[in-house]
């Protein structure tokens, strides 16, 4: 969230920067609100500076034996009249409050200006795809010839856009979560978490994903709960509300999860396969830092998601989201894209977004430096560290062998016990 006193008084970037991200938004009514704001804090300030003063006067006037009836009276109508503004101040607080929940993150000035994913920014390339001497299949094709992926009999159990791995595919499942995690936590310094997979309003509220975009959720029927569309939003908000020492920061959190998420919107797109799915597996990378070192953290998280796939030997390429593909809560956002050779393209893995103080002004995570009083907000990161099934997918189509058996990437092959090998189950 934006803070209000940044929008005012700079509010020709933040129209700017709403502009770069093609978002129509009407800034009249929150200027109207804001004046009947600031009109009514001073009309409220000055009626109880004027109650404080009457009143020492009727304890003057009572001490002295005199009738103070009449000033009570009028107190009576001070008191009522102040009652009053406040209850008129509160429903302009709160649609101010609602304004600026509902604003995007401005982008920053590094983010390329367009209007989507074809207009984002090549910034490097990893790896050569490799050349096959038979026609390739998608990884769907591979997993269900293995008898590792069953999509029909997942359809049966849920419905459309869940997956059903099977022997050395949930083996393959489970290998990736191990691998991922080890990596970020003994190379690259996370602290493992195992949060709640549900979580309340005020948690999705305070990463984003709430009250904008709740139709891309699932929510729990009689209940003001939700199912995750990411690990994100229950680690950054662990500190929510609270104030932590600077000596704390970076704090960098890594979770596998499951994620579930509704698709809204998506409908027609990526229906075969792993790629979009209602349910899938992640490991997330979290990061709380300080305002000035948030920058250097973004680029220090996509090197470590990155590494996963060179450590799995997959070419991918890294893009910087443009102004009118960037995510609601995001300042900079930099997605990681693996070769698909069944798709002949692309497709991401990861994206690692820098969101400034924009969720900590929403979640209240603050932070205080050492002889200083005032607490500051702390900038918030995020990316997959990777998306789990996507990385399977990428592993079953970059690996497959022509007589339809799958070859395990090296350093996976000690998380499966020694196989070297997928070939078809029976």
């Amino acid at each position: 969230m934006l803070d209000l006193k940044y929008v005012i008084t700079n509010l020709e970037v933040v129209k700017n920067g709403m502009e770069k991200r093609k978002a129509k938004i009407d800034f009249i009514a929150l200027l109207n609100n804001d004046d009947k704001r600031k009109a009514w804090l001073l009309e409220i300030e000055e009626l109880r500076h004027k109650r404080n003063v009457v009143s020492d006067d009727i304890a003057k006037m009572k001490k002295s034996g005199k009738d103070a009836g009449s000033l009570i009276e009028q107190m009576k109508e001070v008191s009522e009249t102040i009652k009053g503004l406040d209850k008129e101040l509160a429903i302009v607080q709160e649609a101010i409050h609602d304004f600026l929940i509902s604003l995007p993150n401005i982008p920053h000035e590094d983010v390329p200006v367009g209007r989507d994913d074809t207009e984002n920014r090549l910034e490097e390339t990893h790896g050569e795809p490799k050349k096959f001497d038979f026609k390739v299949k998608s990884h769907w094709e591979i997993g269900e010839d293995l008898g590792i992926l069953d999509f029909t009999r997942a359809a049966k159990l849920a419905g459309a856009r869940f997956p059903l791995y099977l022997g050395n595919g949930a083996r393959l499942e489970r290998a990736l979560i191990n691998f991922m995690l080890d990596t970020h936590i003994s190379q690259h310094g996370y602290t493992e978490t195992l949060p709640p997979f549900i979580v309340n309003r005020a948690t999705m509220t305070g990463t984003g994903q709430l009250p904008k975009f709740e139709e891309d959720l699932f929510k729990i029927q009689g209940w003001d709960y939700y199912l995750i569309p990411t690990s994100e939003v229950p680690m950054t908000n662990i500190y929510a509300n609270e104030i932590i020492d600077e000596s704390m920061l970076p704090c960098k959190f890594t979770a596998y999860t499951p994620c579930f998420r509704s698709e809204a919107g998506s409908y027609g797109r990526d229906t075969k396969g792993l790629i979009r799915q209602h349910q899938f597996n992640k490991v997330e990378l979290v990061k709380l830092t300080t305002p000035e070192t948030s920058f250097d953290e973004l680029e220090s998280l996509v090197t470590n998601a990155k590494k996963i796939l060179e450590l799995l030997e997959l070419p991918y390429q890294v893009v910087t989201l443009c102004t009118g593909d960037l995510g609601f809560s995001a300042t900079k956002t930099y997605d990681i894209e693996v070769w698909l050779p069944g798709q002949d393209k692309y497709r991401e893995i990861s994206s690692c977004s820098n969101c400034l103080d924009f969720q900590a002004r929403r979640a209240g995570i603050r932070f205080r430096r050492k002889n200083t009083k005032k607490p500051e907000f702390v900038h918030t990161l995020n990316g997959s560290g990777l998306a789990v099934g996507r990385t399977f997918a990428a592993i079953l189509e970059n690996y497959q062998q022509a007589d339809g058996s799958v070859m395990i990437p090296d350093v996976l092959v000690s998380y499966m016990g020694g196989q070297k090998v997928i070939r078809h189950e029976a």
